[in-house]
């Protein structure tokens, strides 16, 4: 059994900053995470998609590399006006438990939360990115 959550972070329209908008409940289902973007992009001006790509430590393709590029697959049909980028997620999850721990958050929301961190985290990555390219 594959990730049930699907994190989403959105930036600003000067791609200054990354907020963390919500973890979708998707229980392996793409259609669940389709339909909900499909809202997200009524209320958000969104050009870009940015997904993590879940690389082992050592540079290797982990098993979950394939379900995410056949879900960028599905991206890329459903939404072809969509540019569509992938960033390395190697140790966002870590990054966003050692912010949760110095927030002090609670215990039983840190599951509900570290996949809308780790988003922002991707996010941050790709923004940073970004503005070197400038």
């Amino acid at each position: 059994m594959g990730k049930q959550e699907f994190g989403v972070a959105i930036t600003d329209e000067l791609c200054i900053t990354a907020q963390g908008l919500e973890t979708i409940h998707h229980q392996g289902n793409d259609k669940l995470i389709l339909k909900r973007l499909d809202e997200i992009l009524k209320a958000y001006d969104v050009d870009t998609f940015v997904v993590g790509m879940p690389i082992n430590m050592n540079g290797t393709k982990t098993e979950r590399v394939e379900v995410t590029q056949k879900f960028i697959h599905k991206l890329k049909c459903k939404y072809p006006q969509i540019l569509i980028e992938t960033i390395d997620e190697r140790l966002t999850t870590v990054a966003a438990h050692k912010t949760m721990n110095y927030l002090q958050v609670n215990k039983y929301k840190k599951k509900e939360l570290v996949d809308t961190i780790s988003a922002v985290y991707i996010l941050e990555t790709y923004l940073n990115k970004q503005k070197n390219k400038i």
